[in-house]
């Protein structure tokens, strides 16, 4: 597999991510489609601090939670991408466009690390953070400059 064969599988895991995660009128995200792309025992540290890492199982628990109560529609949009690939790893950067209820959201940027496991990329973890408070969404990750 070519580089440019594993950007394109990456791009379409982190799509596969995004659209999973976007839902209308309450009938919530694909969970297991979700779920699926990690790799066994991968992390998540969402943006609210103190830094707290949270299993997929946790994390889809409380998205499923919020979808049965208050976040009756959410989408979540690729604005920009950066793959890097080096062997079986890569990671990926990612601007997050974010429409929650209707009412667009902040952007945020996300950092995955993925690894090549029986030829299928897999997330090992995830981290997302708001922009805001002096950090702009980076031009390449607003779908502004150059990505790869």
């Amino acid at each position: 597999m070519s580089t440019d064969d594993d950007v394109t599988a990456i791009a379409a895991v982190i799509a596969r991510q995004f659209d999973s995660l976007s839902w209308r009128d309450r009938r919530g995200g694909d969970w297991d489609a979700f779920a699926a792309d990690f790799l066994p025992g991968a992390v998540l540290v969402a943006a609210a601090r103190p830094a707290a890492v949270q299993s997929v199982e946790a994390f889809v628990a409380r998205m499923q939670s919020l979808a049965a109560g208050e976040l009756h529609t959410l989408q979540e949009t690729v604005l920009g991408q950066h793959i890097r690939v080096f062997g079986n790893i890569a990671i990926a950067a990612i601007g997050c466009g974010m429409v929650e209820n209707g009412a667009e959201q902040l952007p945020s940027v996300e950092m995955m690390l993925l690894v090549r496991t029986d030829g299928v990329w897999r997330i090992v973890a995830q981290a997302w953070d708001k922009v805001g408070d002096g950090r702009p969404l980076p031009d390449d990750l607003a779908g502004l400059g150059s990505s790869s």
